[in-house]
């Protein structure tokens, strides 16, 4: 206390640092630019929101993400790996396989946009033609047919008739046709394995034992042996092709 009461003034009454406040509202425009410039900022932010949606619905992460969880459902590890490893490698897989298809929108695209080149409808339409050709070596036949009559639109004469709108769902449907395919012949014999395990338990009458538990190990083993995500992502890869 007689060191608080020996302090000088000016280090007692040190100045007090004021709290900021900030304001969001809605103010009359003054000139048509700035309801444009708040337009363009709206519609970058809501792009921004659904970059993820877009990488998801308009990539190859469809297929790759079902397939590597079919496959650890297969192996029943129940966690192992964890999801974030599983989307990490999707995420990078897909990077690897759209690389081509994002290098051309960046060309065409972005980068006339950002010098000036080209308007911004002109920059969505270059940027959106490398996707929607990857779209449609993905997408059958009977799916796109299938939204198309559901749209009740008149019968494209060329691709390039098609609606984007029209054209991600029968990607979305046609890609998850492809991985439930292919998750079906991942679990083929992996379910040999636990079959195997079952009925020699059953003979030897050890009724108790959970086969998870003895048939785990062996899968793991098979896995390992045939080199199994060198064989998963080579198929994944080459499917895409």
């Amino acid at each position: 206390m007689l060191l608080i009461i020996s302090m000088p003034e000016t280090i007692k009454a040190a100045p007090i640092m004021p709290i900021p406040s900030f304001n969001v509202g809605v103010e009359s425009a003054n000139d048509p630019k700035d309801v444009a410039l708040s337009l363009q900022i709206l519609f970058t932010l809501t792009i921004l929101s659904l970059a993820p949606s877009i990488l998801i619905m308009m990539t190859s992460f469809i297929r790759i993400i079902v397939v590597l969880s079919f496959l650890r459902s297969a192996l029943a590890t129940q966690q192992m790996p964890p999801n974030q490893v599983l989307i990490g490698l999707a995420l990078f897989l897909t990077f690897f396989i759209m690389s081509p298809y994002l290098e051309q929108a960046n060309t065409n695209g972005l980068q006339p946009y950002l010098n000036g080149a080209i308007s911004q409808d002109a920059a969505i339409t270059e940027s959106l033609k490398p996707m929607r050709e990857f779209m449609f070596k993905q997408t059958r036949e009977n799916d796109l047919a299938l939204f198309v009559n559901i749209s009740e639109a008149s019968r494209p004469n060329s691709p390039d008739d098609v609606p984007t709108t029209t054209l991600i769902p029968a990607f979305v449907i046609s890609e998850l046709k492809t991985a439930f395919q292919i998750g079906f012949m991942i679990y083929i014999p992996f379910i040999v394995i636990d079959m195997v395990v079952a009925s020699t338990l059953m003979s030897m009458g050890m009724m108790m034992v959970p086969p998870v538990m003895i048939s785990l190990p062996f899968k793991i083993l098979l896995f390992i042996l045939v080199d199994g995500w060198h064989l998963i992502i080579k198929s994944l890869v080459t499917s895409f092709n």
